[in-house]
């Protein structure tokens, strides 16, 4: 039986690529092990999948003066020596890695011992956990064309980003009645609830008023976000999260409106949901966000609003011109090269440990 180690974790998104992964490899008959932190989120959702998981120490790499620089390199040579000793013990045909510090010992460990590597990288520009790791990987995934050109020739690969197979089988109808909606009036799906999103929901509620002369709206507004105010609002449903129905509600969306997160918009891409970008701010992150959504902007996929140009008109227009129109950004986002990532991916993977 051929073996593989997943590894990635620090968020959600360095890991729900890697859970989109797995029934593909059970399919083609791969032994799956997770590596991860002790105690980090990926541990919490690859439980539910019944993945052996096996925790190493790890550290954060900081560009800014932290305390904490002075003793996380012991952190991550531990994780490293302790990467190394389990691999050896497992033995892997190969090793995916979709990012986060964690991954760096497993990936650096892996190629100490001859194991191939494949990583992917989700955002425009390589983070730095992914830098560390590029040098020594076979193949390099990516979600953009623009990053092709940051990655070394020969490596680099356009894939997009696996998206959980589930989401695409949605039923409206559910979403419709789980919101209480009708289906003589379009939705529109807010999504962005996260860290940094406050801007976003304040923003929708304060266009609710025009909004709702043309559309219901579902939004995900994050824990502890929901207005209580706007409990009884009619055509206006909120969520402060959404696990097992998040299919029904994407089958129900016509548009949506999220922030520009990578792993968020390629999921947009992959069902073909129009949609509308706020992306963070420079000021809030490295900038990532920014770029991927100009990435989409200019591949057809989307309408861009930078958060400080953010009004209630501006809003309100976008929606409008978005949803009139929304047929051609379904049609251009049907022939897009992304849409396929995980036969692209499984395909490397195959190859590589193959060789």
């Amino acid at each position: 039986m051929k073996k593989i180690v997943l590894t990635g974790g620090g968020t959600a998104g360095h890991v729900t690529p890697n859970i989109a992964l797995l029934p593909s490899l059970k399919n083609a008959g791969y032994e799956i092990a997770y590596v991860g932190s002790y105690d980090g989120i990926e541990k919490k959702l690859i439980s539910d999948f019944g993945i052996p998981y096996t925790g190493i120490s790890t550290g954060k790499f900081r560009r800014y003066l932290d305390i904490k620089n002075l003793t996380d390199p012991f952190r991550v040579i531990k994780g490293f020596s302790e990467a190394k000793k389990y691999l050896r013990a497992y033995q892997p045909d190969v090793v995916f890695s979709k990012g986060g510090f964690v991954s760096v010992p497993v990936v650096r460990a892996a190629a100490s011992l001859g194991i191939p590597c494949i990583i992917h990288e989700s955002d425009m520009t390589p983070g730095l956990a992914n830098k560390l790791c590029i040098p020594v990987a076979s193949k390099v995934c990516c979600n953009f064309p623009e990053t092709l050109n940051n990655l070394p020739e020969g490596k680099a690969v356009l894939t997009g980003s696996p998206i959980r197979s589930e989401l695409t089988q949605g039923n409206k109808l559910a979403g419709l009645d789980l919101c209480g909606f009708t289906s003589n009036k379009p939705v529109i799906m807010v999504i962005g609830g996260s860290l940094g999103a406050a801007n976003v929901n304040k923003a929708v509620r304060e266009a609710l008023p025009r909004l709702l002369e043309d559309f219901q709206v579902v939004h995900l507004c994050g824990k502890g976000k929901v207005d209580n105010l706007l409990l009884t609002t009619p055509s206006y449903k909120q969520f402060e999260y959404i696990k097992a129905e998040l299919k029904d509600l994407f089958a129900m969306a016509d548009v949506v409106i999220s922030r520009a997160g990578a792993n968020a918009i390629c999921e947009l891409l992959a069902l073909k949901k129009p949609n509308i970008l706020i992306p963070l701010p420079a000021a809030s992150s490295r900038g990532d966000q920014l770029l991927n959504a100009q990435s989409f902007e200019s591949q057809g996929f989307s309408i861009v609003i930078n958060e400080d140009d953010l009004t209630t008109n501006l809003l309100v227009d976008r929606v409008h011109e978005l949803y009139f129109n929304r047929q051609n950004y379904i049609d251009t986002m049907s022939k897009s090269g992304q849409m396929d990532s995980i036969s692209t991916i499984m395909n490397l993977i195959e190859e590589v440990a193959s060789n």
